[in-house]
């Protein structure tokens, strides 16, 4: 295997989990120090980074944003600051921040990671290329590729949660049970968010399910 990699943005494909479209540049040349996307709009005015703020997550990420093309313009909690090419903005994780292009193929890349804590890629961000299966349905086909994701990162709770919502929709009982109860004990916040996902409609009756939500 090769110690370096070189490659262009276009040749990472473009992925979308419904909020703006990203390239996951980490996981495409199997980065695992930090974490690295990039983002690219098509059109003046149309918004390259979704609304968001850091620390509504379990593990806040401290975020550096880099306009490697165009021109872009941030709004960093109601502030809009103007950002041409070869602007970096830093953001901490309490602030609100949501970044528009001003010029066609604008093009920023971010960089993060939780302050004072090892690196663990985010379940969206290594999700991302098995979203378009579910999204279309193929629940087995996406739980089956997921595995191998699995393997590889065993501490993301994110990721096996969202296979056993796939296992369920699947029929797979037994393999959605095991991955939602694994999700759970790597964090507690999953038990209420199966609560009510009707991702688990197809088991909400199964009593393993039930003790697994408190219910």
């Amino acid at each position: 295997m090769s110690e370096y990699a070189v490659v262009q943005l276009e040749e990472i494909d473009e992925m979308n989990d419904g909020r703006c479209p990203w390239r996951p540049v980490a996981a495409h040349l199997g980065i695992a120090a930090f974490g690295a996307n990039a983002w690219t709009a098509r059109e003046a005015g149309g918004r390259i980074i979704n609304e968001h703020v850091e620390s509504d997550d379990e593990d806040p990420d401290e975020e550096l944003y880099l306009v490697v093309r165009g021109h872009a313009a941030f709004e960093l909690d109601g502030e809009r600051v103007d950002a041409p090419a070869g602007t970096l903005v830093f953001a901490r994780p309490s602030v609100r921040r949501t970044a528009f292009a001003e010029e066609p193929e604008t093009t920023i890349i971010a960089l993060g990671g939780v302050a004072g804590k090892a690196y663990a890629a985010r379940a969206w961000s290594i999700w991302g290329p098995l979203n378009p299966l579910y999204e279309e349905g193929r629940y087995d086909e996406a739980a089956d590729r997921a595995r191998e994701l699995l393997e590889a990162h065993p501490e993301s709770a994110g990721l096996f949660y969202n296979v056993a919502c796939c296992e369920s929709l699947a029929g797979r009982t037994a393999d959605a049970l095991e991955h939602l109860r694994h999700a759970i004990e790597l964090s507690d916040r999953f038990r209420a968010l199966a609560k009510d996902d009707s991702d688990f409609d197809p088991i909400r009756g199964e009593p393993a399910f039930n003790q697994l939500v408190g219910r």
